[in-house]
Order: C-alpha cells, then structure tokens, then sequence
C-alpha cells in the first residue's frame, strides 16, 4: 500500500488527493495543512469583498470532513511540516494547536506550498492598516477592517490580476480609491496598447489610477489626522490614505523544498520535470511554488495560475501512483474583469517578444462580439502575435462581451499547432445574437494571411510615428467621422467611395499609410490603389488602434 503525503491543499494539494484516491482505493493519503482551510476559492476572495459572492460559505469547496467522506483523505489543518528527511523518507510535522512535533514516513511526498504575496522591506510595511490578500482569514481581516472602523479611502498598490479585482471589490463599496502601478500600464500579460482601454475605463469609473508610481514608505498618522496612513511615493510625493492592500505579485515558497536540498531552478521555484518531479525521485511539486515550461519558448518560467496548478496535481498523482503522465507546458491563458470590460491573453506578448530577440509579426482587428445587426453587439479588440512563418504566438483582447470565448479559441489553436492560415477556415458557432458568419477569429486569421501572403502588406502605429518623406498617410473616412473622433496628424482624406475616381490626386512617388476606422475600409483601399501601381501598406487596426497605441 502506497502512502502519500501532501503538503498544501487549494487547487494542486487538493486536486493531487482527490486524483490519487480514485487511482487507487487502498493508499494511504494524508495532507497536512498549516492553515484552516484545505480547498477554497481563493480566486473568489475579491468577489466576496466587493459583494458579488454574497456568502463567505460558497467559498469553501471542501472541509477536512467532507474530503475525508468523500475520498477517505486524512486532512491534519493547523499542522505545518517544517522539514524533510529525504534518506528516512520522513517529514518532521508541527501541530500548531498543541505546540507539539512528530514525524511522518513517506513513500511518495507532494509539495503544493504555493505562493506568497511580496511584501517588500519598506519603512513602515508592518504598519496597522497594511494587507496583503492570499486566503480566507487574509479576506477576513479586510472584511474586519472595512466594517468595523469604515475608511473612507483606500489604496491598493499593483494593477495585476488581484490589484485590479481588489481595486473594483472597493470601488463597489462606495469606497474612494487610488490605484498605485510602478509600470506606464496595468495589467502586465497584455501590452501597453491594449492596457490602455483598461486605463480609460478605470478612469471613467472615478478610480485614481497612478501609472509610473512607486511606494517608498508607510507612516502612521497622529491620532486625530483625516486619514489613518500617509503614504510616501516616487518624486516626494505623498497620499494619505486610511488603508493599503498590497497586490504587487507573488513568490514561490521555496523554503521547505530549499531546506531539503531538493533543486531550484533559475527562476526561483522548486525545479521539476514533465512528471512533475523534483531533483528526488520520490518528491513531487505542483502549482505556484514551480517552475513550468513556457509553451513558447520552452524556457523555465513562473506563471501562478489556478488551471495549471489543478492540471499539475492530477499528473503528479497518476505519476506517484506509478503512470507515466507529463505536464504539457503553460501557455498562461488568463482573463480579468476590469469593470465592464473584459481582458484576456494567451501566449507570448509583444513586450516578452522583443525581449527575446524572436521574429514576429502582428495584427490589430476591432469586429462586433456578434452580428452588429443585432442588438448588444459591442466590439472585440484582438491582437494576435505570429511567427512569419504564421505560428501562433500569442493573443490578447479587451471588449465587452466574447472575450473569453475568442482567447480561448486561439488557446486551442496554439496548443494544436495551428498557424494563422488555418484560423481563416476555423468553423464557429453563429447566430445573430452569438457571433457573426466571419467570426473575430477568422477575420484575425484573414488579416495575417493577407499580410504574409503580400496581398495587403500592413504597417503600425509606430512606422506612423516614424515616417519617411517619402511616405503620406491616407485617410478613407468620411469627412464627418474625421470631425467627431479626429485624425492622423498629417493625414490627407479622400473617402473610399471616391477614392477609384480621384487617383489622379494622389502622386506616384509616394507610398501611402491607408487609415480608416478599424481597417476593413484601408484594406479595400490598399488593394484598389496596389493594383492601380501604387505603393501601399494599411494601418492594422486603424485610428482605433492609434488612439490606443498614443493614449497616456
């Protein structure tokens, strides 16, 4: 009889028990927890601050009774292992409740430690006020702090994934926030142009988003002041505040494996293989606290996210149980709620391409989420990222609705090898109220293909920036758009549907930047003027896309 034991519960702990008690009914399988709580949704904790997830309870996936009915798993909560006996195969346990220490064996162990939220050496970090949000009682605490001395402003410092969902939790509140971000934009997976619709929204909803903003320290105010904290910022500025919540990223808790002697990689987390074992044969790692492999680029990476720590705890299980399953590398597909707004991405981005040094080329598109006919369609804004050879490399959008369904997708495509080419004959779903018959996908697809095949070679914002003498930009709107929503400095406008009869205004040794709205008419354009012998490329994505890629 096997005997596992688990270090760590949530998504890969609790996943990895679950998995290796219906692999096999008779091991013995006990996970030891040093918190409360074995299975929670901690990706749900900001909801139930901001009120969307009204009860604390429907947090709570499984308790240490329910898990043992169910899979007969001994849960040990408040019992800490704080170190491993790698030649005994024994951990040595702390009972936090009693004060007390004893030793376990082991056939097969799992470490699932996950992660811990940064809180960086700054004068004042341990002041009265400050929070940080990974777990149930971290969320209980803010909850305390919220109701039972009520601030009236809050700041959260980071614009991830928590400090955006933590910064909406407080806005719905009633609460005055100011949003902290040490980078130009939020939302790091995604690039700046893309952020930028994120910042335009935050705004609008009455946040105080600072970008290019750092925390240097944290003081207390006199009893009496109008706020609880002053803040002291980059420049020598400074923000009073009643109340911080750190959200500037996470880092893998290495100590436990580290102490044993188990390898770590470059990048700081516990080293494992495709099996998801460590440099000891009969040690395993999932989830935050390892380093994965990036999908891409095949190079170690850290990207802490629930659906590959579950991914992993299952793998991990089969392969203690003596499969010989392997994690298939990480794509980081992820997706945010900003407000109304939906943000998600895939793969590589722009910013980690150039990093890298790799070829790539790029496309902007901007359809409607569903046939524009039909009521509720808002629009989807795609960038899709690809080698020239067409490889997928990465994706991201930002929109109101179908978001998460157009990332998703091109997740798939990506993992199956798919190329740009064979987006334009993917066959969707469509129905007015759904999609459109040439869905957001396929127009991506059709956008890279002409590009790569040369039937309608594109150009980018920053080659605008950037003209030649011997370029001119080319604006097809009509007139009227032009005065509602701007235009190209520099841009001469001739509306597609004059354009085939003035082309005699145009001179031959220019080469023209057509620019409509979101591309569609530039691209008709381009084609109309390459096969009457001029030179052309189209803006991809249009004055849309400027307005994005020149926004503050």
């Amino acid at each position: 009889m096997t005997r596992i034991l688990i270090v760590g519960g949530v998504a890969g702990g609790a996943s990895a028990a679950a998995r290796a008690r219906r692999m096999d009914e008779h091991a013995e399988i006990i996970l030891f927890e040093r918190g409360e709580f074995i299975s929670f949704a901690n990706c749900g904790l900001p909801y139930h601050i901001g009120g969307d997830i009204p009860s604390r309870d429907a947090l709570l996936l499984q308790t240490p009774l329910s898990f043992k009915r169910r899979f007969n798993v001994e849960v040990r909560v408040f019992n800490e292992v704080v170190a491993i006996d790698r030649a005994a195969r024994t951990v040595r346990v702390r009972d936090l409740a009693r004060g007390e220490e004893y030793e376990e064996r082991y056939d097969k162990l799992l470490l699932s430690p996950g992660a811990a939220p940064i809180r960086p050496p700054l004068p004042g970090i341990d002041t009265a006020g400050v929070y940080t949000l990974r777990n149930i009682p971290d969320m209980d605490r803010i909850l305390a702090a919220l109701t039972q001395a009520p601030p009236r402003h809050v700041t959260v410092v980071g614009g991830g994934f928590i400090g955006l969902e933590m910064m909406e939790a407080l806005h719905q509140r009633g609460l005055s926030v100011t949003q902290l971000e040490l980078s130009d934009q939020v939302m790091a997976p995604v690039d700046r142009e893309m952020a930028a619709m994120l910042h335009e929204r935050i705004r609008e909803a009455g946040i105080d988003l600072r970008l290019r903003t750092g925390l240097n320290a944290i003081e207390a105010q006199p009893e009496g002041a109008a706020h609880r904290l002053l803040l002291q910022l980059g420049e020598g500025a400074t923000l009073e505040t009643d109340l911080l919540i750190l959200a500037i990223g996470v880092k893998p808790e290495t100590l436990l494996a580290a102490q044993a002697g188990l390898e770590l990689g470059p990048r700081g987390g516990i080293k494992v293989d495709a099996a998801m074992r460590t440099s000891d044969p009969d040690i395993f790692a999932v989830g935050d606290a390892v380093e994965e492999v990036d999908f891409v680029t095949g190079d170690a990476a850290l990207i802490p996210l629930a659906g590959p720590a579950n991914r992993q705890g299952r793998i991990a299980a089969d392969n203690m149980l003596g499969r010989a399953e392997s994690y298939k590398k990480t794509q980081g597909t992820a997706i945010c709620k900003v407000f109304d707004l939906a943000v998600a991405s895939t793969g590589l981005n722009e910013k980690r391409l150039k990093q890298l040094g790799m070829a790539y080329e790029k496309v902007y598109v901007h359809p409607g989420s569903h046939a524009g006919y039909y009521p509720g369609a808002h629009p989807v804004s795609l960038k899709l990222l690809f080698a020239p050879d067409g490889r997928i490399l990465g994706a991201q959008a930002v929109g109101k609705d179908g978001i998460d369904k157009r990332i998703d997708v091109l997740a798939v495509a990506q993992r199956a090898g798919m190329t740009v080419f064979d987006l334009q004959d993917l066959e969707l779903t469509y129905a007015p109220p759904f999609g459109s018959a040439k869905d957001v996908i396929n127009m991506a697809g059709f956008v890279a293909s002409n590009h790569l095949k040369g039937d309608s070679p594109i150009c980018h914002v920053s080659d605008v920036l950037a003209l030649r003498p011997d370029q001119q930009v080319l604006d097809v709107r009509n007139p009227a758009e032009l005065e509602r929503l701007g235009a190209i400095p520099g841009a001469i406008n001739i509306p597609l549907d004059e354009l085939r009869g003035r082309l005699d205004e145009l001179p031959k040794d220019k080469e023209f930047i057509v620019s409509c709205q979101v591309g569609l008419r530039g691209h008709v354009a381009s084609r109309m003027l390459q096969q009457h012998g001029f030179r052309v490329k189209n803006l991809s994505g249009g004055f849309k896309t400027w307005l994005m890629a020149t926004a503050e």
